[in-house]
């Protein structure tokens, strides 16, 4: 219990010191060049906070089993030979081919949550948002964050690019939940970012931004890719007009359910 309760109190630290530099970079450039004039402390400002806290832990805590369990079967049973190939390969080639291959997986995690009525129910937390800034990005319900991230880390241990050999720590699938969880917070910021002809390989503001738009039903089941559009483009959910940006956020009136995230708060902290 006491080891526990360390590991959670390291958890809480450590959350705490990634708020602080997170904000400390997007804070002032959402300042300095926001697409939308919105305050820092926006409405459902507090929930969001509340949201960073509680997935900087529940979601960990509930992959550890699974992952363990699925790279100890990954290296009983798969092709040993396939796996001693992999592992020979460098660090960059595996790391990119770790981006590559996770965020199709995180894609059709993500895509799934659009389209199965069970897994909306917890996904539609996210997109409850009526704003858009860096902290949105936390939103979510730890279900919905374990779900997405278990089907972009399964292909990696599946395919041998996360501790390939079982014998030693492997820095790629670190890096790649590092560099996945932090572009996270770039995509959802509120910058006015165009990016010309990058747009197409590397995701941006723009491009995820109208994946959270309501104001066409034909546009809410776009872009569902964190770092490579052109997977959106492969399976034809691509969608980011030249010289238009979104004009509202949120949950369109006709799709349910339409969640409160202060109902996982505490009472007292929804008080003003």
């Amino acid at each position: 219990m006491t080891a526990q309760l360390g590991s959670m109190a390291y958890d809480l630290l450590r959350n705490t010191a990634w708020f602080i530099l997170l904000a400390l970079i997007f804070v002032p450039l959402e300042r300095l060049f926001p697409r939308n004039p919105q305050p820092v402390i926006r409405a459902n400002y507090r929930e969001d906070l509340f949201y960073y806290f509680i997935n900087g832990i529940l979601p960990k805590l509930i992959l550890i089993l699974p992952l363990s369990l699925l790279a100890a079967a990954v290296h009983h049973v798969g092709p040993n030979a396939f796996y001693q190939w992999v592992a020979d390969l460098s660090v960059r080639k595996r790391l990119v081919l770790a981006l590559l291959v996770g965020d199709f997986g995180a894609y059709w995690g993500h895509r799934w949550s659009h389209e199965w009525p069970l897994l909306w129910r917890l996904h539609s937390v996210h997109h409850s948002a009526p704003e858009m800034d860096w902290l949105v990005n936390s939103r979510a319900h730890p279900l919905d964050m374990v779900f997405t991230r278990l089907c972009g880390l399964l292909p990696l241990y599946l395919l041998g690019l996360a501790q390939p050999t079982a014998s030693t720590t492997d820095i790629v699938p670190f890096v790649y939940v590092i560099f996945g969880n932090l572009w996270s917070f770039v995509i959802h910021a509120n910058l006015d970012l165009r990016m010309g002809w990058l747009e197409k390989v590397l995701a941006t503001p723009a491009f995820h931004h109208w994946h959270h738009t309501n104001e066409d039903p034909r546009l809410v089941n776009k872009n569902y890719a964190a770092i490579f559009p052109f997977i959106d483009m492969i399976f034809g959910s691509y969608f980011l007009p030249k010289s238009r940006w979104p004009s509202s956020y949120g949950l369109l009136e006709t799709q349910t359910p339409k969640p409160n995230p202060s109902q996982h708060l505490p009472a007292s902290s929804l008080q003003v």
